[in-house]
């Protein structure tokens, strides 16, 4: 990781690569299957709406949302890469580069990107968001990035190599040195070092590898994903573990093919809006899931997924707290905007 001029290079030339994408299209460039193209206008209607919302949520000091929290600024920051709006760019390019101004003064000493209880949630989900932007910013931001990105995705990987038992190997928990592992964390961890990886940085294939045997361990015997391996599954673990899959090569396998039905088995039963649960975690695995997935269950899946999210939006344009999992408003507006996105295939990490 200390080969910071290489990644630079690499980082740089996809950035330039992926903002050319960008200006050449446009935003509401229309989706691919009859069912996003069917229920386009609704969710470009409430993605607008929420980006807004989440524009007059910033602070002075750039973070969006009142917790000051690096894990909830860069999902909103991402949000709005999502819709296909870049730094610097009007409307929102402010409102993005202040994001990420806020982003690159929360490292600690050790480069770790710290925010509440779950230590790794917060670095794991901030190192996402700075690959993703890097090399569409300016040339100062970009220095800034480039100085803190490589001790970061550093942190991720020796996370993962600590001594843990063969049932967590390669896998992720609250903090850097824990010696257990779980689902929901290795999603973000994995997530992270696919972008980086997918940037040009020299993530080893090895640490992939071994955080999807971790997530394969989490399978359960009906084809969904639990927390950690032996558990229950749920929906919100087994989108985790389809995206992960997806993300990691195994399309369409027979493994992410099952999850996907045991999602729109579980979703129509149980729905994420259906009680006190992590709703809006559920719905952002489970959207950007079923759409790598793709295919008739994409097809089968949108219509569900799309009125779901959309009937439970706010006049103001903000999406509700839904209980003791989703307490902050600008968290559940930017993971609802994040799982509506999808078809706009916008966040590199996210592109089919």
């Amino acid at each position: 990781m200390e080969k910071r001029s290489n990644m630079n290079i690499f980082t740089r030339l996809l950035g330039l690569a992926t903002l050319t994408l960008l200006l050449a299209s446009s935003s509401n460039a229309a989706p691919s299957v009859i069912q996003d193209v069917k229920y386009q206008r609704a969710f470009d209607e409430a993605v607008d709406k929420g980006l807004s919302f989440l524009a007059k949520s910033q602070t002075k000091d750039g973070a969006i949302g009142e917790k000051q929290s690096p894990a909830i600024t860069s999902l909103a920051v991402m949000a709005f890469l999502a819709r296909g709006h870049t730094p610097g760019l009007p409307p929102y390019g402010d409102v993005i580069n202040h994001g990420i101004d806020f982003i690159l003064t929360t490292p600690d000493t050790k480069g770790t990107m710290m925010g509440g209880q779950g230590q790794m949630y917060s670095h794991n989900i901030a190192c996402l968001m700075l690959s993703e932007v890097s090399g569409m910013v300016d040339p100062e931001r970009q220095a800034r990035i480039d100085a803190i990105l490589p001790r970061a995705i550093r942190i991720i990987l020796d996370a993962q190599d600590v001594n843990k038992p063969e049932s967590m190997a390669g896998g992720w928990r609250y903090q850097p040195t824990s010696t257990d592992s779980d689902i929901s964390l290795a999603g973000w961890a994995l997530a992270a070092l696919r972008s980086t990886r997918n940037n040009g940085a020299p993530v080893p294939k090895e640490a992939i590898d071994k955080a999807v045997k971790f997530i394969l361990r989490c399978r359960t015997q009906d084809n969904g994903f639990a927390y950690q391996p032996g558990g229950g599954a749920n929906l919100a673990r087994t989108g985790i573990g389809l995206l992960c899959l997806e993300l990691s090569g195994r399309h369409r396998e027979d493994v992410t093919l099952k999850a996907g039905q045991y999602i729109i088995n579980q979703f129509k039963k149980d729905s994420p809006f259906s009680g006190d649960s992590g709703r809006y975690y559920a719905l952002y695995y489970v959207a950007n899931g079923m759409f790598q997935l793709g295919g008739p269950e994409w097809e089968a899946f949108a219509p569900i997924l799309y009125d779901t999210i959309l009937k439970t939006q706010s006049k103001d344009g903000s999406w509700p707290i839904s209980g003791s999992h989703d307490k902050d408003i600008t968290y559940c507006t930017s993971m609802a905007i994040l799982s509506l996105s999808v078809s706009y295939r916008q966040l590199p990490i996210y592109q089919r």
